[in-house]
């Protein structure tokens, strides 16, 4: 088989030796190309592919219609939207991805923002390095706030289990059933809103989902909440939020991912909005979570070359 990564897996170059060592032993070809979302490249470079591996660059659907002996495309993401996912069913390509790999660091990532937002932790950073102090900003505590999680799946479950640790009550809008100890309440979105001191959204961005939380949202919301998105920028209205952060509908926001992938243009609205924390799609990235994600979809891959299937899309 010629199995073909389009972009670095973040993974130390041991890891990557020994993947590619294992494959060559199987007495199949593997190549390893750096990031390039000019679409004549990756189809140059997966035109004679039986298996395209990437991350979370865009592919595009030329790959997909144009590499003739394409029939796997191995995914080092938990989102798949980058994906041309209609074109691959229609060709019969499977599709697997690498799910689980960064429940924790996305996890983490989320209580350090709601601990940043409640200490007012970027505003008092900034009066220090004025010589100034604390004064008027005195922050408050993440315990026995009310953290609402949109979309308990694997990552939505443990970050609600962290905030249960911090002493949160904890309400979930899911659109099925969830049983966790972590999660007090499943509800509406609706009473989510209007409950929550903290919502954080981790939903996948779907035709359902796409917008979810626009102008009406942010209204429902307490004028002392917080939202974090450490999910997919699409299920937030940017302009809707934009707003809601400059006219003081909610309290502030952490933000890991925009409507469009960083780098960000310099004037995009939420680079400019008040009490906003900014970074630049990083929840996944954790020298632990990446060494894992290698692992994951090397044997997504193994398993599909014994023609089992691990991680279907």
């Amino acid at each position: 088989m010629n199995i073909v990564l389009l972009e670095s897996l973040g993974a130390s170059q041991a890891v990557m030796d020994k993947h590619a060592k294992k494959l060559a032993s199987m007495g199949h070809s593997f190549s390893a190309y750096e990031k390039n979302l000019d679409p004549a490249v990756q189809l140059e470079r997966s035109r004679e592919a039986d298996v395209v591996m990437l991350a979370n660059m865009p592919l595009d659907i030329s790959v997909v219609e144009q590499s003739a002996a394409l029939k796997f495309i191995d995914v080092a993401f938990t989102g798949v939207d980058h994906i041309p996912l209609q074109a691959a069913r229609e060709r019969g390509i499977a599709v697997s991805n690498a799910s689980g790999y960064a429940t924790q660091a996305v996890a983490e990532l989320c209580i350090g923002f709601m601990i940043q937002l409640l200490r007012n932790t970027p505003q008092t950073g900034r009066r220090c390095r004025e010589g100034g102090t604390k004064d008027g900003l005195i922050g408050s505590l993440l315990a026995g706030k009310t953290v609402g999680i949109v979309g308990a799946g694997a990552i939505g479950k443990r970050t609600a289990a962290l905030c249960k640790a911090f002493g949160c009550q904890v309400l979930a809008y899911n659109r099925s059933a969830v049983s966790d100890p972590a999660i007090d309440r499943q509800v509406s979105l609706e009473e989510l809103l209007a409950q929550s001191d903290i919502v954080s959204l981790h939903c996948p961005l779907t035709g359902e989902t796409q917008g979810l939380i626009g102008y009406d949202q942010l209204a429902r919301m307490k004028p002392t909440a917080f939202l974090i998105n450490t999910a997919r920028g699409g299920v937030v209205d940017t302009a809707a939020l934009a707003q809601a952060l400059s006219q003081g509908t909610i309290a502030g926001a952490a933000l890991d991912v925009f409507d469009q992938e960083p780098p960000l243009p310099l004037d995009h609205p939420l680079l400019h909005t008040p009490n906003t924390i900014v970074t630049p799609h990083i929840a996944f990235a954790s020298v632990e979570s990446l060494e894992q994600r290698a692992e994951i979809v090397f044997e997504n891959l193994y398993a599909w070359l014994r023609g089992e299937s691990l991680n279907p899309v």
